[in-house]
């Protein structure tokens, strides 16, 4: 039996439909502040919008999973002139009507469909272990990283500590100020101290307060020996985990991280930080300064997984390239190496990362049969939404379904992350059940004898619950 730790997914992933006011903007309810939101126009075609926390929910931060332009750029055209999401809230997201027929995402009588995740929340926090190096100077670095005074990104509302247990931090009290040279005097508000730096138990800790002005890390007896500490309103933080610099904002809890970093150059083995703990099942980069495919990692798209790839904007089979540096993923990294897509230098991307949770979300594959008695393929919990992909042969579309567009078996309203068309029935059908879902036709898309079929799941339920969504044990009978 699949016990799960969330007993209530809806609170970590949930889908939502809603019809469009033809108002300027519309607030929707949500059941948790979005930071990560994938709207598609349900019925004409047109671009699927994605936007996140990290990158801020402005009309200039859209990416489309149908499309392989930067980010604020689709097929030459501004994104400025079409809808998405301009802000969220605890309780939801609000989404403009935009001026680019069909590409809003308010028009009068439309409906739309949102799938919205929760990353790091709305108070993320971090400890950094800091120690101080000689490099031209005394310099402050965090968690062994090997760049000293970094640029540090700590979101408002977070909760950061800065443990200067290490005796390196002796006689170097790490205060914050709001200009470089300290003028001004120290920034409180928020600050607390603990000890003696160099002494076990020292430690700074900041919870940003909101509007936080940039700050300024530095030593309160010396000179030089920090750098700035931006403080946006996103919910995400620096991490240090591996040989780049990366923002991410992880719900660990759900086993979902959002991580932007720089690319280090074509060619270099670079390792990139993604905060989930655990190794993930699957992850997928797109750059947003340059025209480039969505590159997915999933842990069974082959026998070597960390060789092969797949792109969610396109119908190919499963390929073989050097994106992830014929490196297996850890729990605390994964590796870019060659290609433009994930690593050219000075380039910055975008990475969704997930870890399969018990009784929340599920990341496998299965065969396919050809029968309109197909497999079942046992989830652990009654799904809420399914994306599968097979990767055996090319020329195939990834599908998806939800419980909302479909409340009742089978589910056949179909929507394609690799293309801009409406909805429409398909022939693909799912059913989806209280522990997983069977396929219910002979489509070649979803069911082609013999091909490896890949998916990503995430649950209305899980398996083992009460009637409050709390998970019970089961007692034999």
């Amino acid at each position: 039996m699949a016990y799960s730790s969330i007993t209530k997914p809806n609170d970590h992933f949930e889908t939502v439909t809603y019809t469009g006011d033809g108002n300027s903007t519309q607030a929707i309810t949500a059941n948790f502040q979005v930071d990560w939101s994938w709207i598609k126009h349900r019925g004409t075609t047109a671009a699927h919008t994605l936007q996140d926390c990290i990158r801020g929910f402005a009309l200039t931060k859209k990416l489309s999973s149908n499309e392989t332009d930067q980010e604020n750029d689709s097929g030459g055209a501004t994104w400025e002139n079409y809808g998405g999401v301009t802000a969220v809230s605890a309780t939801s997201f609000t989404v403009s009507l935009g001026s680019n027929t069909p590409y809003q995402t308010n028009a009068s009588s439309s409906n739309y469909v949102a799938w919205n995740w929760l990353a790091a929340g709305t108070t993320p926090s971090k400890t950094y272990v800091v120690k101080v190096v000689s490099d031209s100077g005394n310099k402050y670095r965090f968690d062994d990283f090997g760049t000293s005074a970094v640029t540090l990104e700590l979101s408002e509302g977070g909760t950061f500590r800065f443990d200067q247990s290490d005796s390196s931090n002796s006689g170097h009290p790490l205060r914050f100020y709001t200009s470089s040279d300290k003028s001004g005097g120290e920034y409180t508000t928020g600050v607390t101290t603990n000890g003696t730096p160099g002494s076990s138990g020292a430690y700074t800790e900041i919870t940003v307060a909101a509007s936080a002005p940039t700050l300024y890390y530095q030593c309160s007896n010396h000179a030089g020996m920090g750098g700035q500490a931006n403080t946006p309103t996103t919910n995400s933080f620096s991490n240090f985990d591996g040989s780049i610099q990366t923002n991410i904002s992880p719900n660990t809890t759900a086993g979902f991280s959002i991580v932007k970093y720089t690319g280090a150059g074509t060619g270099t083995t670079t390792t990139v930080g993604h905060g989930l703990g655990v190794v993930p099942d699957v992850y997928m980069v797109k750059s947003l300064d340059s025209v480039g495919g969505w590159h997915m990692y999933h842990h069974q798209v082959s026998a070597a997984p960390e060789t092969d790839y797949i792109d969610l904007n396109a119908t190919d089979a499963v390929a073989d390239y050097t994106f992830w540096g014929d490196t297996a993923p850890t729990s605390t990294v994964f590796t870019v190496k060659d290609g433009d897509d994930v690593n050219a230098s000075g380039e910055e991307y975008i990475a969704y990362c997930f870890k399969s949770k018990k009784g929340y979300s599920r990341f496998g594959s299965y065969t396919g049969n050809g029968n309109a008695n197909g497999a079942f393929i046992y989830t652990g919990f009654k799904p809420a939404w399914v994306l599968v992909k097979n990767t055996t042969s090319g020329s195939h579309s990834w599908l998806l379904f939800d419980n909302q567009r479909d409340p009742i078996n089978a589910a056949n309203q179909l929507l394609m992350p690799n293309q801009n068309s409406a909805e429409s029935e398909t022939s693909n059908e799912f059913d989806f059940l209280s522990n997983g879902f069977k396929l219910r036709s002979t489509g070649t898309d979803g069911n082609e004898s013999g091909s490896t079929i890949i998916y990503l799941a995430f649950a209305e339920n899980p398996f083992v619950a009460n009637d409050s969504g709390t998970a019970v044990p089961v007692v034999a009978r």
